[in-house]
């Protein structure tokens, strides 16, 4: 089955036409004013109305209010709505009433208990993004570079479609899908040359590596919380 692609931080309309011409599925529009890829309204109505039909248009906000939420899709054509805070379940679910969109609940894990966490938004949420646990201290909820320990979500399932995130690259996209088993992925900060500079380069490298042996363009490093590897001994 082809691996499904989110290319997210977008902040221009050249970016939408590189994560098209990548096959990306989904593109992530960043409304967190914290973030080095947080856009405007105006600029996320423009770049939404730019995108070719097809592509799905995710806004990714961070315990947003619901003045916030209507500001944004009163303006902007989405397709969802990505809830990257410490959103409860029941925000969640009135989020998802009060807009009509499909909701995707972004989870930090670090941990067997945050999988099993998870599993209290597969109820509610219409897909789930799993993404590496920020440091103590972090500013940003995700977009760090990090990546958790794939192995943790070994012979799990979940009701709802799930996407896997967190420090993923051209070098490891491909090895990150096989040791979790994600039919879905979410690339950002490692298809940057700097952060919130999107490489239409290191999109295509990394679309391409889902798919073939292709040639590495070498990308920005992500951190690594813990030498654990995929098949390599704790």
């Amino acid at each position: 089955m082809k691996v499904r692609v989110k290319v997210c931080g977008l902040t221009t309309q050249g970016d939408i036409d590189a994560a098209a011409t990548a096959g990306a599925a989904y593109v992530g529009l960043v409304f967190f004013d914290k973030s080095p890829r947080n856009i405007s309204i105006e600029t996320a109505r423009s770049m939404a109305l730019h995108a070719p039909i097809g592509l799905a248009k995710v806004a990714l906000v961070v315990n947003a209010d619901d003045a916030a939420l209507d500001r944004i899709t009163a303006s902007v054509p989405l397709d969802m709505l990505q809830l990257h805070g410490s959103e409860t379940p029941d925000r969640v679910a009135a989020v998802k009433a009060r807009y009509g969109l499909p909701v995707m609940k972004a989870l930090g894990i670090a941990s067997r208990a945050d999988v099993a966490r998870a599993q209290l938004y597969s109820g509610v949420a219409d897909q789930l993004l799993l993404d590496a646990k920020p440091a103590e201290g972090e500013t940003l909820p995700g977009g760090n570079g990090l990546s958790f320990d794939w192995r943790l979500l070994e012979g799990e399932s979940w009701s709802v479609p799930w996407m896997l995130a967190g420090g993923l690259t051209p070098d490891n996209v491909a090895e990150a899908v096989r040791c979790s088993g994600a039919q879905q992925v979410d690339v950002s900060s490692g298809i940057e040359t700097a952060p919130g500079q999107k490489s239409a380069a290191l999109m295509a490298t990394a679309s391409a590596a889902l798919f073939t042996n292709a040639p590495r363009i070498k990308s920005r490093a992500p951190q690594q919380r813990s030498p654990r590897q995929c098949g390599l001994e704790t």
